[in-house]
C-alpha cells in the first residue's frame, strides 16, 4: 500500500487556509469529538497539556476516525527521542516549541528524518508503516511528513528568516503569548507592540513564501490573522471552550 497523504501538507503547498482547534484534554473521547466537528485540523497538546506521549497513539486514532481532520501533534520539547515515538505512532504533522535559532530548526528537521539525513530510528512494525503493509516506507516517509517550527520569543524573531529557510522546516507557527512575554508584556498578546511585532514577522515570511500560522481565539482578531496571510490558524481551544461554556451556564441561572 501506499504511504498515506499527508493532506495538512497538501493543502499547505495549494495555498489553502486551514482552520485548527486544539486538544488538551486527555483520552480519546474528545479528539474523537474535534476530529468529527469540521476543523481541518486538530492539534494534540503534549507541552501545555497533561497529555503523555503514550496518550498520542489513541488520540490519532480517534482524531482518524472521522477522517475529515488532519491531526497535528506538539511534542513537549525539540527532543528527538519523543519525535521518534511520535511518528512511530503515526503522526505526520509535528509543531515543535521554542524554536530560537537555525541550529534548533535543523536539530528538529534531523530527527524528522532517517540516516543518512537524520538520526530518528528505523522500526519495521508500527502504525506508521500501518504494521509493515506501507510499500518503501523508510524511502517515502519524509515526502509526507510536516515540520511546523513554533517561534515564540524575540530570539526566534532575530533570527526568523534563517529558521524559516532551513532545509526541511514546512512552515513556522508564531506563538503570541510567550512572545507577549518575551517583550516584557507577558498575557497582553492584543498589546500594540506584541500585534506590530506578529503582523511584521507574517510580512517576512510572505516575502520568503513560507507559510505561517497562528492561534487566535478572539473570532475578530482570527479573522485579521487570515486577511494578513495566515495559513492555518487555530481558532479554539477544548478546555478553554468547555470553561467558558460552563460558566456562561452557571451564570444563566444566577439569580434563579
Amino acid at each position: 500500500m501506499k504511504n498515506p497523504t499527508n493532506r495538512f501538507k497538501a493543502a499547505l503547498k495549494a495555498g489553502q487556509h486551514q482552520t485548527g482547534i486544539w486538544n488538551t484534554i486527555g483520552g480519546n473521547t474528545v479528539p474523537e469529538l474535534l476530529g468529527g466537528a469540521g476543523f481541518d485540523w486538530v492539534l494534540i497538546d503534549c507541552e501545555h497539556a497533561p497529555i503523555e506521549t503514550v496518550e498520542v497513539l489513541p488520540a490519532l486514532q480517534a482524531v482518524a476516525a472521522n477522517g475529515s481532520s488532519s491531526a497535528i501533534v506538539r511534542p513537549a520539547d525539540n527532543d528527538p527521542a519523543l519525535f521518534k515515538r511520535i511518528l512511530d505512532m503515526g503522526a505526520q504533522t509535528l509543531l515543535v516549541p521554542y524554536v530560537q535559532s537555525a541550529e534548533e530548526a535543523a536539530k528538529a528537521v534531523e530527527a524528522m528524518r532517517y540516516g543518512p539525513l537524520g538520526i530518528r530510528g528505523m522500526a519495521g512494525m508500527t502504525r506508521a508503516t500501518r504494521y509493515g503493509k506501507v510499500d518503501d516506507y523508510f524511502e517515502t516517509a519524509s515526502d509526507e511528513l510536516c515540520l511546523i517550527v513554533q517561534v515564540e520569543t524575540l530570539e526566534g524573531l532575530a533570527n526568523l528568516e534563517a529558521i524559516a529557510q532551513t532545509d526541511g522546516v514546512d512552515a513556522v507557527f508564531i506563538g503570541p503569548a510567550d512572545l507577549s512575554a518575551s517583550m516584557g508584556l507577558p498575557g497582553q498578546m492584543n498589546h500594540p507592540d506584541v500585534v506590530t511585532a506578529i503582523e511584521k514577522a507574517f510580512a517576512r515570511l510572505k516575502t520568503l513564501g513560507v507559510p505561517v500560522g497562528i492561534m487566535a481565539l478572539d473570532p475578530d482578531v482570527a479573522d485579521k490573522y487570515i486577511a494578513l496571510g495566515s495559513a492555518f490558524t487555530a481558532v479554539g481551544v477544548d478546555l478553554v471552550m468547555l470553561a467558558d461554556s460552563v460558566e456562561a451556564l452557571r451564570r444563566r441561572f444566577d439569580n434563579a
